[in-house]
């Protein structure tokens, strides 16, 4: 028990003095761990008491990321040198820059020094900088006051490694800070390293959703942002990841090492599918840590803002043009008059860009220089023009300051004044101060009192506050507050067409506090409404049409209140649906909408609405998705009362597509109101939408409005049958001779224009203008009268010439990158027209007092001239600042031009008309288009030699076999014409080298050239004129119809007796039954004495009686010549007709008939009757180049009627017809049976956008008896 004890005794102070130990290293361990957590920190600081020194990198890439791609890059490298000022303010300085550039395929080429930028940039970056830095983050930035603003950003590139967020728990953790990029989330994740105790960390930004970004957009205000269509893909992506090793020290911790990573993807459609990238890369490391810091002698200093990027001028730097910016003002004019010159006779389309240039020059240019440009530029014609069309691209308050002197001098025509105003202000940057400049033009007398720039000015100031309102939330009513003055003002007075154009310009503004106004112009709906006419009405629910997506509530409130206004006139309660359906509005409200429309008693209304909802129920656009939905049960509910209605009730057609793939679409809607009390539509509206990048542009909408001419027509035309006949043509006129009933104030018609959703062009033809037309051109108007004034102009000659350039599209977005480099996707659109004509008229007689003396003259005239534009088109993914350019570039050029040089006579009482066009010597050019996409580099060292290297190489040899990647066609098609000696060509060459992932993106990658050219071809003979003729009275012309058949008599001797008499019966059959020739045409080729050789074309006017007949005659004219073609159409009812089809020697042998019939189709299954149309194609001989061609096609058919979901069969059918027909099978779809030699395709329920008008006027009918 003892010796137990013992042991135990003695393993008990064993274990004493095991624990002891163990615990007196345990607190040794926590107190040199507690010392060393006293010594050292990582949180990231600087000491103001020592110099760092760094080498940096930074390259920025762009291209495809494929192989045997061209990229455009530049790489900047430096040492930096920090020391401190004070314990929180620190200088730093840049030496040793140098910069270099790459464009090329990368391995074949490399990075070659660009000394000039260097020195350029060396120079700016030479000079101190002082920063704040506190607790790991970057402060203030202060720099002399000629650094640039581009110089600093690259400043904030590099100090953006010393703003970092040091944590040493959690390890992972995310917050909000601002940085280059803007107020951004970071994630971060930290690691230690054991071995160096060192801290890893990883830094990823999200720059996708800051809260406040580093980016600007231009030129996109009027496309308006579509969630649902970013949900289906984006079109630009950026990552940004930062990579620091912080060693620890007593002050802090030091950037040993940093690395940072940002990539972009873009493409004009999804980048899922292939996209342009760039990827920026820099890295900094550390060199030298010394003790001690003597910071270098700053001077003055301008605070810079902090580290966030800072903007430069960027509309003065337009990306696809690099140039010295010095002395602007010189450059500019000499390139005003060089660019006048260059285009006087004809466009130059190797100079139309460098329009680019003087809007860049121009933008830098201060006020007076455009008043001293004025002085010099305004005496010459041309150069006048050119400057007021280039001056309007300002987009600033300068222009406006300009127009304002011009307007108040009064030394522009009204008609320079109204495209210089409609382009200035359309184009301005809606800035707070512009907006409040712009209100002075709606106070100009000069403005006011005209007639054409008053409207003008009052629309263009609405469109100027709607893009406003779109980048200032929420945007202050004082911008509209004009417009509403204008409003109330027209109500107060009662002037309908000021009311009016007021209203229209509320609606090109789309503010939300502009709806109280409107309602004072809807009876019903405010208290305080006054009554006024249904057309101000009208207008005024179109007013809320972009105040739909900015305050949806008031205006579904506002729309359905009018709707249910049963005494208003149906147009206006018609576009009080199309406005609340603008609203994008709820499920609840659609089913509000059907169960009104269920009790609803005017049927063109239903009509209208039954058909609005049925085409957004169908709808494919991503905008639609959800309402797409609302609307089909909507329509499924009303489809038993109103599916029925036929056409001649007011209606709406919508057609459109979207891809996912491109992340494009588009829809077109054609729109007809209605009302009972007029035969002719109240208003045909037409719209086109363009769906792309997340946004929707509406592209263009052209209205007529009836007006005054509903009240001429009434409910019915006397005498119209509806078979667009000339006694229906003369039912029409009869009518229209009442136009002098109608009331001076009030107009024939109105028809208006938008562009992007804004109206910008609002025309009214009224009464006193027609008298006025009437009177000029009546047949009694002397001398003195301005059609005489333009007689007389011609009889002496005339030679005008117009050129306009016009910078149609300019979109600009513009983002920081991690580098200090701005990132800039823009979109440039332009056109350069011009037309040159010369002219000069005879008159025989020449003594004529009056216009109706002109009908029986002889009129001459000879002119020549050319109309012609070319349209420049630009896509820019790179970075642009005014030292360098650097990216992928889309560049395409499509010139047209028409020249003419002709003769013409014409007798108009004779209805005579005589041309005669030179024959045709040299090539001419009507049409190209060229277009590739480089890689492109431009820097100020060397600004008029910019580097541009085809991102697709261009040695794809014609030898090289196709493959799967390659693609290269080169073709030339002609069609000569040995008669005339005239041809047209058509050359293209394609190349392509692509990657099946890079679909659709390689559409635009390559060369692509097509041009249509007129050439010179061998003729039979010498060809000196081409002779046109059109005789609209051939019975009196003994040359014409009765000719034809005497020529037809002389070419048929000399053959066998019995061929004849076969023909010579021939003849005679056909002359007992010649209708009457109506116009003879002809077209010959004049040689001289010779006779002439061509075509003679006889129509036959059609004869009388039940069955209508015409016939066409065409016939070779010449020494030899036989061929003829002979068309005999027959029409027994307008739902019957027949034509046969013969040519040939004498029109014959060969032969195809045609036949078309509406009839009543009774299927097999089914009892009852259903409209179908029938169509039938015979032949019995035709050329073996027609069946090659139509064999071809029957080979093509099957595989495409089995995409589009037919059946086939195959079957025996007649070998020389062709049969089709198309039953309709519902009020929106139709059964399709197509019947071949070989087999039948056949597919049921086609569904069409218009129902047949016979199967709904039947079923009107079952309706009505049920």
């Amino acid at each position: 028990m003892r010796a137990q004890l013992y042991i135990r005794t003695d393993l008990n102070a064993n274990l004493h003095s095991s624990f002891t130990m163990r615990g007196l290293l345990f607190f040794l361990c926590c107190l040199v761990a507690l010392t060393t957590c006293r010594g050292v920190r990582y949180d990231l600081s600087l000491n103001h008491r020592k110099t760092y020194e760094y080498k940096y990198a930074a390259e920025v890439n762009f291209g495809l990321g494929k192989p045997n791609r061209a990229e455009s890059a530049v790489r900047m490298m430096c040492n930096v040198k920090i020391s401190g000022e004070s314990p929180q303010t620190f200088i730093l300085q840049v030496s040793d820059v140098t910069f270099a550039e790459l464009n090329g395929i990368p391995g074949k080429s490399d990075f070659n020094p660009s000394p000039k930028l260097s020195q350029r940039i060396a120079a700016q970056l030479a000079k101190p900088i002082k920063f704040e830095h506190s607790n790991g983050h970057v402060g203030n930035i202060h720099a002399a006051r000629d650094i640039s603003d581009t110089a600093v950003n690259i400043v904030r590139g590099i100090l953006s490694f010393f703003h970092v967020t040091v944590k040493t728990s959690p390890t992972v953790y995310e917050l909000e800070e601002a940085g280059i990029h803007g107020v951004c989330q970071s994630n971060y994740a930290t690691e230690i390293n054991r071995e160096t105790h060192n801290m890893n960390i990883t830094q990823v930004v999200d720059i996708s959703n800051c809260r406040d970004k580093a980016a600007i957009q231009k030129g996109m205000a009027t496309a308006v942002q579509d969630k649902d269509s970013k949900q289906r893909g984006e079109s630009l992506i950026s990552t940004v990841r930062y990579l620091y090793t912080i060693q620890p020290t007593e002050e802090g911790g030091i950037v040993k090492s940093a690395y940072g990573l940002e990539r972009q993807y873009f493409s004009p459609f999804n980048v899922k599918r292939g996209s342009f990238r760039m990827k920026a890369k820099k890295e900094m490391v550390l060199t030298r840590l010394s003790e001690g810091s003597r910071a270098a002698s700053a001077g003055p200093m301008e605070n810079r803002g902090n580290l966030v990027y800072k903007f430069v001028n960027s509309d003065a730097n337009i990306p696809l043009v690099m140039q010295d910016m010095a002395d602007p003002k010189p450059k500019a004019l000499r390139m005003i008059k060089q660019l006048a010159e260059n285009h006087r006779n004809q466009i130059n389309n190797a100079t139309t860009e460098d329009t680019l240039k003087v809007y860049e020059l121009l933008r830098v240019l201060q006020e007076r220089d455009l008043d001293e440009m004025w002085v010099e530029l305004a005496r010459n014609d041309e150069h006048r023009r050119f400057f007021l069309d280039m001056v309007a691209e300002l987009n600033d308050e300068r222009v406006l300051k300009f127009l304002e002197k011009r307007f108040q001098a009064k030394d522009v025509s009204t008609n320079e004044a109204l495209q210089t105003l409609l382009i200035a202000v359309d184009h301005l940057q809606a800035t707070p101060e512009v907006v409040e400049k712009a209100k002075i033009l709606l106070t100009m007398e000069l403005i006011k009192s005209s007639p054409y720039l008053w409207p003008t000015a009052v629309l263009s100031y609405g469109s100027l506050v709607y893009k406003y309102c779109a980048y200032h939330t929420p945007c202050p009513q004082s911008a509209v507050q004009p417009l509403l003055d204008i409003a109330n003002e027209g109500l107060r007075n009662h002037n309908e067409t000021e009311m009016v154009i007021a209203l229209k310009a509320l609606g090109n503004a789309g503010h939300p506090s502009s709806i109280k106004t409107i309602t004072r112009f809807l009876p019903g709906v405010a208290a305080n409404a006054e009554n006024v006419s249904p057309r101000v009405q009208s207008a005024a629910v179109q007013a809320m049409r972009l105040t739909a997506r900015r305050d949806p509530h008031n205006v579904q409130d506002t729309a359905l209140k009018v709707f249910l206004q049963k005494n208003y006139a149906p147009e206006t309660r018609m576009l009080a649906i199309m406005v609340l359906f603008d609203t994008k509005p709820s499920m609840a409200l659609v089913s509000t909408l059907a169960a009104h429309l269920e009790e609803e008693k005017d049927l063109h209304l239903a009509s209208f609405a039954y058909s609005y909802l049925k085409n957004l129920a169908t709808s494919k656009t991503p905008d639609n998705h959800d309402l797409s939905t609302s609307c089909s049960l909507a329509v499924k509910i009303l489809a038993a009362k109103f599916g029925h209605l036929c056409p001649k009730y007011s209606r709406s057609w919508r057609m459109d597509l979207f891809d996912d793939d491109f992340l494009m679409g588009i829809s077109n809607e054609i729109i007809m109101l209605r009302g009972p009390a007029s035969v002719l539509p109240t208003k045909i509206m037409t719209k086109r939408q363009y769906y792309a990048i997340g946004r929707v542009l509406q592209l263009m909408e052209y209205g007529i409005r009836a007006d005054g001419l509903k009240q001429i027509f009434g409910n019915s035309i006397p005498g119209f049958k509806g078979d667009l006949s000339y006694s229906d043509l003369q039912a029409i006129y009869n009518v229209l001779k009442n136009w002098e009933s109608l009331p001076n104030n009030k107009p024939v018609l109105s028809a208006y224009s938008r562009a992007s959703g804004q109206e910008f062009v609002f025309a009214q033809l009224k009464k006193d203008l027609l008298e006025y037309i009437k009177r000029i051109v009546s047949p009694s108007a002397s001398r003195g009268t301005p059609v005489w004034d333009a007689i007389e102009t011609l009889k002496k000659g005339l030679s005008w010439h117009w050129t306009k350039p016009f910078l149609t599209f300019e979109a600009r977005y513009t983002q920081a990158t991690t580098l200090g480099f701005p990132m800039e996707i823009s979109k440039y659109y332009q056109t350069v027209t011009g037309i040159t004509v010369n002219a000069k008229a005879a008159i025989n007689p020449a003594q004529t007092q009056r216009l109706g003396d002109l009908v029986n003259a002889d009129i001459s005239l000879d002119t020549d001239g050319v109309v012609g534009f070319t349209k420049d088109f630009w896509i820019f993914c790179g970075i642009n600042t005014e030292l360098f350019q650097c990216g992928s570039e889309l560049k395409s050029k499509a010139p047209v031009e028409l020249p003419w040089k002709l003769s013409a006579k014409i007798n108009i009482g004779k209805k005579k008309f005589e041309l005669d066009v030179p024959a045709c010597k040299k090539e001419i050019e009507l049409f190209s288009i060229k277009s590739n996409v480089y890689a492109i580099s431009r820097n100020i060292g060397h600004p008029e030699s910019p580097k541009r290297t085809p991102m697709i190489p261009d040695d794809l040899s014609q030898e090289q076999r196709p493959t799967p990647n390659n693609f290269h066609r080169r073709a030339n098609v002609c069609a000569k014409n040995s008669i005339y000696g005239v041809g047209v060509c058509v050359d293209y060459e394609v190349k392509r080298q692509y990657f099946q992932e890079e679909y659709p993106l390689y559409y635009l990658l390559g060369y692509t050239h097509m041009a249509v050219k007129v050439v010179p071809a061998e003729a039979t003979r010498p060809v000196e004129k081409i002779h046109f003729e059109i005789n609209a009275n051939p019975i009196s012309q003994p040359g014409g119809f009765r000719e034809l058949f005497e020529i037809f008599k002389n070419e048929t001797r000399g053959q066998s007796n019995s061929a004849s008499n076969e023909r010579g019966s021939s003849e005679i059959t056909m002359g007992a039954a010649t209708p009457k020739p109506a116009i003879n045409i002809k077209a010959l080729a004049m040689s001289g004495d010779q006779r002439p050789e061509g075509f003679d074309v006889i129509l036959c006017s059609p004869s009388e009686g039940d069955t209508q007949r015409a016939q066409v005659i065409v016939s070779h004219v010449g020494a030899a010549a036989n061929w003829k073609l002979c068309i005999d159409a027959t029409a027994e009812s307008r739902s019957n007709a027949k034509a046969k089809i013969s040519w040939g020697a004498q029109c014959k042998p060969y032969e195809v008939t045609v036949m078309a019939a509406a009839v009543q189709s009774s299927p097999a299954q089914s009892s009852a009757s259903k409209p179908a149309l029938q169509a039938k194609v015979q032949w019995t001989n035709v050329p073996e180049n027609i069946q090659n061609y139509c064999s071809g096609i029957e080979r093509y058919i099957p595989g495409m009627a089995l995409l589009h979901g037919f059946n086939q069969t195959f079957v025996r059918n007649p070998r020389q017809e062709v049969c089709a027909s198309i039953v309709a099978s519902s009020s929106d779809s139709v059964d399709v049976i197509i019947k071949l030699p070989e087999y039948t395709v056949s597919r049921q329920a086609v569904p069409v956008p218009i129902a047949p008008d016979s199967f709904l006027e039947e079923n009107a009918a079952r309706t009505g008896q049920a």
